[in-house]
This record gives structure tokens, sequence and C-alpha cells, in this order.
């Protein structure tokens, strides 16, 4: 299928400091037209409206951007500087997608890992009862899992898009060769750092322990064909499986399968659990090095961000997050006439908030002996959310303890108060589902599920070549400034920080499902 790269600014071309810009904007869209006069060397932007070719998948495009409302400044020197001045760079290209290598000689996992080593003489891990170290990072020891290029995202270069708004940080990466697809969504908050360090390391992780399950698979296999790997197995495995896990309470599963395919059951929560160790892994090696600058950066304990990842393979669409992000289906049901269909909105995620009952109730069982677990709506009177990454002076007394007065939670009994624990989903794509929005909180601050999803339907109808995610950030703007009694205008023009007030940082990234024959079913010009 020929596809097309696109760059597309939101609201004009903002050029002004006040936080009124739209910061991250880009397309990913199909287009029947020939184009040849593409340049395309490794490393450098691809122009607008280039071709390429990509393998057979379940998306035809997508679109992401990102407006900001916080002020906030980063913290460059963590990890020795390597994020902020060499990993980020790499992955960042916020007005259009960029190709770079798949597997570069020397990883961004190598470079944190060679970034720390001249420190690690220095450190002294904090140990569990069993005496091993709290921070079981693999920066401290060596991988040995297959590259990249021989695993499941495997790939000789990649396309990729994201960059920051405000606290918000998101990510786009897509091989054309294979027709995978992966997206993440940072929502950070008390500042940045933690979700620049996730942009920076989280898409990496995911690959080291979904090269490593394709290993483990390999050498299951070795008997049965030297060809055989995790790829076999993503082909033709025809299941719909959502995992819920609460606190300490064993997973939850609900599957169906249809036909007599059951191993293809635990396939997908092995790539489920690899998801989720990827997660726990880069969580800690962010206290780590939390723990190695909180001296000078106090603050570092209470920077937390929620987390949205989704990853489409073939018809798998997995999901993995924290915290109050959304990732929402668009999918055709039954209606009340005959032939009469109409477009429902299916959350794929869970919400972490104490606004959950199902949550504030675990989080109660989880510390029965602490009548303050939950104040003033909030976990222990500083949190909406109930699970996090970061946020380490809820999680361990040591972090809470760095930080002075007023700031310090009183009384932590029994941490840690906010979990790590993931909600894990995969969806079976179906010809009925049409689209797939992901969104920060700050997207349904002003709208309903059914009512995002509307707007993007209605709007790929009339604009077939458009920018659904422009779109809806649009909308946002107008009802904003409709709620605050402004004009789009008067509110973007207000600084960012105090614009904060009226609306927060908002992320979206909207993926159309299908063949360019589906979509063409979907919306009637596309």
């Amino acid at each position: 299928m020929d596809i097309y790269i696109e760059t597309d600014m939101m609201l004009g071309e903002a050029t002004n400091d006040r936080g009124g810009e739209i910061k991250v904007s880009f397309g990913y869209q199909c287009n029947g037209q020939l184009d040849n006069s593409s340049d395309m060397r490794k490393g450098i932007e691809i122009s607008t409206r280039i071709k390429l070719r990509r393998a057979n998948s379940s998306f035809s495009c997508l679109s992401g951007a990102a407006l900001s409302a916080n002020a906030t400044l980063a913290n460059t020197n963590m990890c020795n500087g390597l994020i902020g001045a060499e990993i980020l760079p790499t992955l960042d290209s916020p007005k259009s997608f960029r190709r770079i290598p798949s597997s570069p000689s020397m990883s961004k996992l190598d470079m944190l890992s060679s970034s720390l080593q001249s420190s690690m003489s220095n450190l002294s891990c904090p140990s569990t009862p069993s005496g091993t170290p709290e921070y079981d990072s693999f920066l401290l020891k060596p991988m040995s899992a297959p590259s990249r290029s021989e695993g499941f995202l495997n790939a000789t270069e990649v396309q990729v898009a994201g960059g920051a708004a405000g606290e918000d940080r998101v990510q786009a990466v897509c091989s054309e060769e294979n027709g995978w697809l992966f997206c993440a969504i940072y929502d950070g908050f008390n500042g940045r750092d933690a979700a620049d360090f996730l942009a920076g390391t989280l898409y990496e992780t995911i690959g080291f322990y979904l090269n490593l399950l394709d290993w483990e698979l390999k050498q299951d296999l070795v008997g049965d064909s030297d060809e055989q790997s995790l790829q076999y197995f993503m082909d033709d495995n025809d299941i719909n499986c959502r995992i819920a896990r609460t606190g300490d309470e064993d997973s939850s599963m609900n599957c169906f399968a249809k036909g007599p395919e059951q191993p293809s059951y635990s396939f997908n929560q092995k790539v489920l659990d690899s998801l989720q160790r990827a997660l726990s892994q880069a969580e800690n090696d962010f206290l780590y090095m939390v723990e190695q600058e909180m001296e000078d950066r106090p603050d570092l304990v209470s920077i937390g961000s929620c987390v949205l990842v989704v990853l489409l393979h073939g018809k798998d669409l997995y999901t993995l997050n924290l915290g109050d992000s959304r990732a929402l289906v668009a999918t055709h049901v039954e209606g009340g006439g005959r032939n009469d269909k109409k477009l429902q909105a299916i959350q794929l995620t869970d919400s972490h908030t104490v606004d959950n009952e199902v949550e504030r109730d675990q989080l109660k069982r989880d510390h029965p002996d602490d009548p303050a677990t939950v104040v003033a709506g909030k976990v222990k009177g500083k949190l909406k959310v109930t699970r996090a990454f970061g946020v380490g002076y809820l999680k361990r007394k040591n972090l809470n303890d760095a930080l002075m007065g007023i700031l310090r939670v009183c009384n932590l009994t029994s941490p840690p108060y906010v979990s790590i624990q993931p909600s894990l989903n995969v969806h079976r794509i179906s010809s009925s589902d049409h689209f797939v929005i992901l969104g920060s909180d700050g997207l349904f601050d002003f709208f309903s599920n059914d009512e995002v999803v509307n707007l993007v339907h209605s709007y790929i109808l009339s604009n077939p070549s458009g920018d659904p995610a422009k779109f809806l950030l649009e909308q946002l703007v107008i009802r904003a400034a409709d709620s605050a009694g402004f004009s789009t205008e008067e509110l973007m023009s207000i600084p960012a920080g105090r614009r904060r007030k009226y609306h927060d940082d908002v992320t979206v990234i909207v993926i159309i499902l299908g063949t360019k024959k589906r979509t063409l079913k979907a919306s009637t010009c596309l």
C-alpha cells in the first residue's frame, strides 16, 4: 500500500513563547497519488508528502497533536545529560516523521548503561529483606537478548515522531516493512522529568523484553523449526482477552478464544507480561536515578507520569495504562433498525483515580491500618491518580524523607500508596472497528468518550485528507474558551502556566484502522 507522511501545523503558526503554540503536530496519511521525489537518506527528516511502501497491517493512517498549558522545565542532567542531550533529540520530530535506523550500533540502553557505569562504584543500592538489590536494573547487567532486527519489532528502519507539550510527552514509531505501530502518551505531573525519562527509554526497554520473549520462544521451538519465532505466533492468533489487575489481587482474565487456538491465549498473555516487565524495569531505573540526584534536586521524588502505551501488530491491539489517560476504539454496533448501525466508543483502558470507586476501595483495603489513605479526594492528600510511574515519595519512605516541611507526607504508614501495576488489554481488530483514539486526561475534561468518537467520525467523513487529531484540539480550545468566557484568541494568548487554570496539557493520537479498501467503507472519501 502507498502511504504518505505529511506535516501539519494546527491553529495557525503561532510564533510567540506565551504557550499558545501547538507544540507537537504530525500526520501519517493515506494518499492515492504517486510521488517519486523522495529523499530516503537515513537521519534526514522526510519532506511533506513523500511516498513510502509498507507491508500489510491493520492501520492505514494516524495523526498526533499536543497542546501545552503548563510551563515546565525538564532536567537535562538526568543520566549524566544523555536523556536530554543525546537520546530524546534522536526520537523527537514534532513537525513530521523521521526515518532512523531501528538497530543502531549502540542502543539507547547501552548509552545509558555506559553513562551510569562511572558512578556505580559510589552508589549503594538499597536492599530488600532477601538481600537482592531493590533496583534490579538491566542497566547494571549485560543484555543478551537478540537485536531488534532479529526479534519482535524487527525492521531495518523505523519512522519516528514525537515531542513535548508542557508536561506531556507523545511518541509514535512505525515500521512500513512489517506493519507494526507503537504509540505512547506520557502525561507528566509535578514536572516533566518522568515523562522525559519514559520518552527516552520505554520504547527501547519494551523492545528489549519483547525480543527476549522472542528468544525464549525460539528456544522452546528448537525441536520443531529453526525459523519459528514470536512473529510466527503473531500471525493468526484469534482472541480477544482483557487483563485487569488491582492491588495485590490475582489477575482476573476474560478471554474468548474463537476456535481451537487456545495456545494463542498464553502467547497474548506473555506479550502483555513483557510490556508490564518493561514498565517495571523503567520504574526501577528511574527511581534509582532519582536516588542519585535527590540531594541536589529533592523535587524529583514528587515527579511522576501517567502512562498509555499502544502496540498494534497485525490484528492485535495491545494496550497498557497507568493513570487516567484513555484509549478508545470506535466500532459499529447493531442499532434499533433492521439495517441500522451506529458507531460506539469502547474504552480499552481503566481509570486509575480515587474517583473510581473500585480503585478507591482497593486502596483502602491495601492499607487497613491507615485511616488517612484518602484525604480530600487524593491519595494521602497529594495525588488524584492511584497508579502512576515515578512519584517516589508516595512509594518509598527514604524518598519521602528527602522532602522538607509541608511537602513531606506525614504518617507514611505502609508505602507504597501509588501502584506501578498497569491495566493490560489486547483487543482483536475486526471489520467493525474503524479508528482508535488515544488521549491524555485533558481531552476528557471537556468531552465524553462518545463525543470524541462522534467528532472524529464526522470530521473524517467530510475531511478525508484532514487531520482528526488537529480537529479535536481545535474543538477543545473552542469549548475551553467558551467555558471560561473568552474568545479562542484570548484563551490562546494567556501564557503557559496561567492557562492551566482553563485547560490541562492535552495530547491526542488518532489511528485509522484497516486497509485502504476498508477505510473507504468507513469514510466515504478516504
